[in-house]
């Protein structure tokens, strides 16, 4: 069954494997998640179990939100998710989850807001290829033909410049390297999306052999 955390991309660095191998490694903390709430198909329709990641102060909390999180007998959150295709019995309402439920070798799916990067042309966003830049070619960096004269209109989907980063992205199929107790760590080989300090879903591959 799958399994799930929520945790902050700290940073990237890089460990030795036992074979001399260099690993680049992404670190993730995942300080312990609360359970909130257990949804089942008799009361919601479909199985999950929600997270809450992170306290934050009262102040900031309405009244919805803290008579939701007193069930489970914590502080407000300061993000929450849900987790499907889990095994719903394993979890009761005001559990801890761990890093400790991912092991060395774990094959999983890592999703993140990626970084913004502002308006860019289609060369930077779509990597499209430039035109000649010599003998008056005065093609250089534009976007191509806009398409057919007949229908009178740009279509759909045409890959033009635009708002480029800032969007949801999921990495799938990233190894588990270590899991370190202790201090709440995951270290995941290669990269995940998203700026230093932000949030992540960290999740059982579902493309997985």
């Amino acid at each position: 069954m799958a399994k799930g955390i929520l945790g902050r991309k700290i940073g990237m660095t890089q460990v030795f494997a036992e074979n001399g191998d260099l690993i680049p490694v992404t670190v993730i903390e995942a300080a312990a998640n609360v359970v909130l709430q257990k949804k089942t198909v008799e009361t919601d329709g479909y199985n999950a179990v929600q997270l809450g990641f992170e306290d934050k102060r009262e102040k900031l909390s309405n009244k919805p939100a803290k008579g939701h999180v007193a069930k489970a007998n914590t502080a407000p959150k300061r993000f929450i998710r849900e987790f499907r295709n889990v095994n719903v019995d394993e979890y009761e309402v005001g559990q801890e989850v761990k890093v400790e439920i991912f092991a060395e070798g774990d094959v999983i799916d890592v999703t993140g807001v990626t970084k913004g990067k502002g308006f860019q042309g289609v060369i930077k966003r779509h990597g499209q290829s430039r035109g000649p830049m010599s003998h008056g070619s005065r093609y250089h960096r534009r976007p191509g033909s806009m398409g057919p004269v007949a229908p009178n209109r740009v279509f759909k989907q045409k890959k033009l410049p635009g708002q480029m980063g800032g969007v949801v992205v999921t990495i799938q199929n990233l190894t588990v390297v270590k899991v370190d107790a202790e201090r709440n760590l995951l270290l995941v080989k290669g990269n995940v999306p998203g700026s230093k300090k932000a949030l992540v879903t960290v999740k059982t591959a579902i493309k997985a052999n």
